[in-house]
Parts: structure tokens; sequence; C-alpha cells
């Protein structure tokens, strides 16, 4: 006997409550009001979106979040493939920026302590938070700047990247691609690549309110990844939650006991590795979670 039942499983797959989701885009629309009211970021190009599990409407209920990406489009970072130099695309045609990551993320600091005051506003190392009240859920503001990926051909894929306050390594990430791939697989699954994705998510976070020591690697981003790295077949071939849920810690888990059948895994975006080295968690973390994860659901 599993330790859950089909009707408690399958409550576990609805996104937030309306008044969760009221909340979520009060603190959207603030964020938003805070950039385009900002006497300086007035002067500059920016385009502010939600994204993470909010944006991809991932998250579960009482356990709902939100990440607004607050971006700079007047500037960008790069990357050239291999033996390609800044000639060779046009880059060494283009006018520079005086203007610096450092001075972008005080000035979406300053916006938003005088949206919110600065008692309601923490600054972190990749982030700004947001605190929650009633009225608003707690936001992490996540300044980025624009950041191109070249092709030899000189096109290339826009993404962001950023640089937390600790350290010289910028982060990038491709939040808007990996909104419209899981759009594609939701769509694909009979939106049942979310539910999937929300349903890992809160046994997660079950696990850890009945004591259960979970890795703080295996993060809610890490799960989406995997149930997106998991075949459609396992999402429309089988009738109920618990089989659904059951046959992809399976697939999971099988795939993630050799770095061979897992190596080729991508995020949701499909533009980096899964797995590689400098990665907050590891194959091993996940097979071995899949392994707790079982024993915890008694299958």
């Amino acid at each position: 006997m599993a330790k859950y039942s089909e009707d408690t499983l399958t409550s576990w797959t609805k996104p937030p409550s309306e008044t969760e989701q009221t909340k979520l885009e009060n603190s959207e629309r603030m964020v938003r009001e805070a950039i385009n009211d900002d006497p300086k970021l007035k002067t500059k190009s920016t385009e502010t979106f939600g994204q993470g599990s909010y944006a991809n409407d991932t998250n579960v209920k009482l356990n709902s979040d939100i990440d607004i990406n607050v971006r700079y489009t007047g500037g960008f970072y790069f990357e050239l493939p291999e033996n390609t130099t800044e000639t060779d695309i046009g880059l060494d045609k283009l006018g520079s920026t005086a203007y610096t990551f450092k001075e972008f993320k005080d000035d979406v600091e300053n916006a938003l302590v005088r949206k919110f005051g600065r008692s309601e506003v923490v600054r972190n190392d990749k982030c700004i938070t947001i605190k929650e009240n009633t009225y608003r859920i707690q936001t992490d503001v996540v300044p980025t700047w624009n950041y191109r990926r070249y092709n030899k051909n000189g096109t290339f894929v826009l993404g962001a990247k950023f640089f937390p306050d600790n350290s010289a390594w910028g982060i990038v990430n491709f939040p808007k691609q990996h909104i419209e791939n899981a759009i594609n697989k939701n769509s694909n699954t009979s939106r049942r690549f979310k539910r999937l994705t929300r349903l890992h998510r809160k046994v997660r976070y079950k696990m850890i309110d009945d004591g259960i020591k979970v890795s703080d690697n295996i993060t809610s981003f890490l799960l989406e990844c995997l149930v997106w790295n998991t075949p459609n077949q396992i999402m429309n071939e089988y009738d109920s939650w618990t089989e659904r849920l059951k046959q992809s810690i399976i697939y999971i888990y099988q795939q993630t006991t050799e770095d061979s059948t897992c190596k080729e895994w991508g995020e949701v975006s499909e533009l980096l590795y899964l797995f590689y080295s400098g990665r907050k968690w590891s194959r091993s973390d996940v097979n071995e979670y899949m392994v707790q994860l079982w024993n915890y659901l008694e299958f």
C-alpha cells in the first residue's frame, strides 16, 4: 500500500489557490511598477518578466514563490564559437557602454526601496528579495543583462547573465526558452508535464515537513528538469498519478545510475547541460534521492 492515496496525489498536482495566485500577480505588477516609475531606470532600456516556477506554472499550493527577471537590454555579454573572433561576428563595429552590471543591480535595488521601503527590501548575493505581506508573496528580483550565444554565421541565441555580489563568475540561463519548451511539453502530455512537476515538488516539501533530511542539492528547478527529461509516454500511457509518479521515479533512477545514460540531459531550455562540473547537484545526488523518494512513498 502506497503512503498516499490517489486522491491526495491528484490534489497535489493542482496549481496555487486563487488567493495565492492573486498575491503572486500583485507581486509581479508592483515590481514592474517600481522599475517603470523609477527616474533613473526610465532612461535605460529594460524588460521585466516572470521566470522560474511562477512563470512556468509549476509552483505548488502553500509553497508558492515568485522570481522576477529585470533585464537590461541596452548592452549585452556574449559567447563566441571556438576559433571565432569578434571581428568575424561584427562585434568590433558595435559601440560599448560605460554602464556596468553592478550599477544596474544598484539601480534596481534603489528602485525597489523607493517603491516598497528599505525595511521591506533585502539585497542578497544573487537577487534582491521583497518581503511577503498580506498583499504579496515573497519575491526574488534578479537583475540580469542580455546574453548572446553566437553561432559561426553571426546569429545568436538570447539569454540572460548576472553576477553574484560575492563572485566574479557570471551565471547564464535562458528563461524564455525554458518557458516555451515547457509549454510545448505540457501540450504534448495533455497538461501532465506541469502537474507531474508540481507533484514531485510537493512530495519533496512533504518529506521535509516530516523531518526527513533531503539534500539541499535537490532543488525545485532540478526536479522540473528531471521531469522534463522523463519521456512523454510515462505521462501519457499511465492512467493514475500514482503510476505516473512511480514510473517517473523508476525511469530517473535507472537513467542516473551511470553517467553515460544521462550525460546528454539538458535543462528545460535545452541550451545548458543538466549535469556538468560546477553544478550544485550531481548525477549521484539525483540517484540517491530517487531511492529516498521511493522508500518515503512506500512503493
